[in-house]
């Protein structure tokens, strides 16, 4: 076993881990762009060199389908895995728009034009949601590391991705106890992290390449099992979306799934929804006018209307009920205060209480598909003048 570079006191938290490794990155100037490195997966120099020791790898030669994350020390994994003509899946931004995507290079890529699908850029470009449903089995994960020690333990950036994108693999059947996890960090990156640190919840890895090494770790301690559902609030369902998905098929299922404030979170019903149907032609897609015969489907309480942000949502699928739209927006922690459902247009507005949530609402949504459709989602235009006018 190689001695650390970085040495940790007794007592030490994941956090005191972190900012010790950021540091020293930073004061022996270890990292390209962007910098600085804190609250980040660094992108050491030498990431590029650690990455190709991936190519050392059986299990990778043998893989066919790898998840890679899309941060930019990865960038070389995800060309190599691309390169090798296998399955890449990226996970999306945060999480917020679904769990991952799989890279579509254009046919008969040449090496430059792969090298641009890897990266940030070309993920966004040249990828396609992959639903829940999907029969999707991954071979081998790539993840980036703040911190990881030799047997085997990680430390992330602190937001739990990483870790929460592994369970939820795990909740849809997409990864198995042979499925390889590696990390790709730098030398310094490698510290003595205590075990008492790890929790049941944290991902382990099983290989640590760095620029001058490929470290197997033997790692003892197993993998999250699935999602631990007594670890997750409403404000982690809120922040990761397809959480809510994942949760509604766990209680279809039958089992007995329970979070922390499940009464708050029970409030948050779709029927709570206040729908209006319109039923003539409207002109302005996403504007002011919205003219036109509504009936009110289900009334909430009534709320002062100042302040709110309305969402358009445009391009659904000829045919889609507002009931499967409402089931969507659920899915998606986005239900609204409001609905005015416009199908014969194919199109809909959402009302929010403020702005930040109708933000949220266009991210969590956005390059959603429905039945093939992509939806177009932004702010109406209405309500940045002011002056959506929806029924009341």
């Amino acid at each position: 076993m190689t001695e650390p570079v970085i040495k940790l006191r007794l007592g030490v938290t994941k956090s005191d881990i972190r900012q010790k490794v950021w540091d020293y990155i930073e004061e022996h100037n270890l990292a390209n762009f962007p910098r600085p490195v804190h609250h980040r997966i660094p992108n050491f120099k030498g990431a590029s060199q650690a990455g190709e020791k991936l190519l050392c790898l059986q299990e990778f030669t043998e893989a066919k389908t790898v998840k890679v994350n899309p941060d930019k020390p990865q960038e070389n994994a995800r060309f190599l895995t691309l390169e090798a003509r296998k399955t890449l899946l990226v996970p999306t931004p945060r999480l917020r728009a679904g769990l991952f995507n799989k890279i579509i290079p254009p046919p008969g890529a040449t090496k430059e034009q792969l090298r641009i699908c890897a990266t940030s850029q070309g993920v966004k470009e040249y990828s396609v949601p992959v639903g829940l449903d999907a029969s999707v089995q991954v071979d081998l994960i790539v993840v980036g590391s703040v911190a990881v020690s030799e047997k085997g333990w990680r430390i992330g950036k602190g937001e739990g991705f990483a870790d929460m994108e592994y369970a939820m693999m795990v909740s849809m059947g997409a990864v198995s106890e042979n499925t390889v996890v590696v990390t790709i960090v730098h030398d310094c990156q490698v510290v003595d992290i205590p075990e008492q640190l790890i929790d049941d919840h944290d991902l382990t890895v099983d290989y640590i390449l760095t620029p001058t090494r490929i470290i197997k770790t033997d790692c003892k301690l197993p993998k999250p099992c699935g999602i631990i559902w007594s670890k997750v609030d409403t404000e982690l369902l809120q922040r990761i979306p397809i959480l809510n998905n994942l949760l509604y098929r766990e209680k279809k299922a039958g089992r007995a799934v329970t979070i922390k404030n499940e009464q708050a979170a029970s409030t948050n019903v779709v029927s709570n929804i206040s729908v209006c149907v319109q039923e003539h032609n409207l002109e302005n897609p996403s504007g002011s006018s919205h003219s036109g015969s509504k009936r009110t489907v289900t009334v909430m309480e009534s709320q002062d209307s100042r302040g709110i942000t309305t969402v358009y949502v445009g391009n659904l699928p000829a045919g889609l009920r507002v009931s499967e739209l409402k089931t969507l927006l659920r899915a998606h922690n986005a239900v609204p205060l409001r609905l005015t459902w416009q199908g014969a247009q194919r199109r809909a507005f959402l009302d929010y209480k403020n702005d930040e949530t109708a933000e949220n609402t266009v991210a969590a949504l956005q390059n959603l598909k429905i039945s093939g459709n992509t939806l177009r989602v932004e702010l109406a235009k209405s309500q940045r003048a002011n002056s959506h006018g929806g029924a009341t």
